[in-house]
């Protein structure tokens, strides 16, 4: 279980996303074999794998043949069962193990372990009925955000609560009954932190990277961030001791919110590559999806050292209507580096691609990074 997995060896990927393709892109050109299962084919990841596997993940049969010919198991999004990592662990290692996964996937359960660990979280309480939810506004005051403890990703599976009369509203219109009740932080920006730990418990971070949302998706990433040293390195510290409480081996990432006073919380963890960690693929010299292969395999991790100052943007489906984006115009310009996943139907919201501007300035990356993908509209 502790050994070094090398090269030539196949790695299994629960999930079939966008960030699975990256990783197996990662994989591959360090000479790894890529096998996925998800309930989908043609998926992003098994356009680039050597093997894709549609089965559901509660099939526990299929994934049980899945685990056994692979030399260790990860994943690129939260929203596995518990059960199927469970089975997975009989067969091959899975790294991260399936413990943080039933932690991070669910917001009561991580918040709690957090708190619990002495690390700053935004103040919280679990809600299961709408009688809970009218005392937790007494308590938390408002405005609130209403989300529910499992599934939720890219805003999904929230509301904000900004005067008691709405609460009954919310609580039907989330339509669960587990929830949390979070205090609406009123802050001055968001960071997250990209880090990986080895199996001899080496660490390495990206962090932080600035990040701003649009419509509760993330719209445009920028490293470095633009906050104080000291937040920075207190960012790192902050992460660190998230990885090493939860035990990490891979990758995971921690977004925070950084309050007007200059503190930092805790908003949610993600034990995989994350959509802010994308510019790390052209702007650092190991990207998080390498960083990624060398965690779980046991190898050392790589240099996260940044070469220039970078920006990611993403690209939604939004773009493609009333027609396709302008592709030509875009690869006009050099400082842009192009990165679509292979889906085949666009939706709005659904992400579809991003770019990667690099500069001399952050700013400078921001701004090239906008007016590109603002280019793709253009006739």
């Amino acid at each position: 279980m502790t050994s070094v997995i090398f090269p030539g060896a196949t790695l299994g990927v629960l999930g079939s996303g966008q960030l699975g393709r990256m990783f197996a892109i990662a994989a591959r050109r360090l000479g790894y074999r890529v096998h996925v299962l998800s309930p989908d084919d043609d998926t992003p990841t098994g356009q680039v794998a050597d093997w894709e596997v549609r089965a559901d993940y509660r099939d526990l049969e299929r994934v049980a043949e899945f685990a056994r010919t692979v030399s260790v198991v990860t994943f690129e999004f939260e929203n596995v069962p518990a059960e199927t990592t469970s089975v997975c662990e009989r067969f091959a290692p899975v790294r991260p193990a399936g413990s943080v996964l039933f932690t991070s996937q669910n917001r009561g359960r991580e918040k709690r372990y957090l708190r619990d660990a002495g690390l700053p979280v935004t103040p919280f309480l679990a809600v299961e009925n709408v009688w809970q939810l009218l005392d937790g506004l007494k308590e938390l005051g408002l405005p609130a955000v209403l989300k529910t403890a499992d599934w939720g990703y890219d805003g999904k599976g929230q509301t904000v609560i900004r005067s008691i009369d709405e609460a009954s509203a919310a609580w039907t219109k989330l339509g669960v009954a587990d929830a949390i009740l979070e205090k609406l932080i009123d802050f001055d920006c968001e960071v997250s932190v990209v880090a990986a730990r080895s199996l001899g418990g080496d660490f390495a971070s990206y962090g932080p990277i600035g990040n701003s949302h649009r419509q509760h998706i993330l719209d445009v990433s920028v490293c470095p961030a633009r906050v104080t040293a000291s937040i920075a390195r207190e960012a790192v510290e902050i992460t660190r001791n998230v990885l090493q409480k939860l035990d990490v081996i891979g990758v995971l990432c921690v977004e925070f919110f950084v309050t007007k006073e200059g503190q930092l919380l805790i908003n949610e963890t993600a034990p995989r590559p994350h959509n802010s960690g994308h510019l790390t693929i052209d702007a650092h010299v190991t990207c998080q999806f390498e960083q990624q292969v060398r965690a779980i395999c046991g190898l050392p991790l790589g240099s996260t050292e940044q070469r220039s100052p970078s920006a990611m943007a993403n690209l939604l489906g939004d773009l493609w209507e009333p027609c396709k984006p302008n592709w030509s115009r875009l690869m006009q310009n050099p400082q842009v580096k192009l990165h679509l996943y292979g889906k085949r139907e666009p939706r709005r919201g659904r992400k579809m691609g991003h770019i990667t501007t690099l500069a001399e300035d952050p700013a400078d990356a921001e701004r090239i990074a906008r007016e590109a993908r603002s280019s793709l509209s253009l006739r």
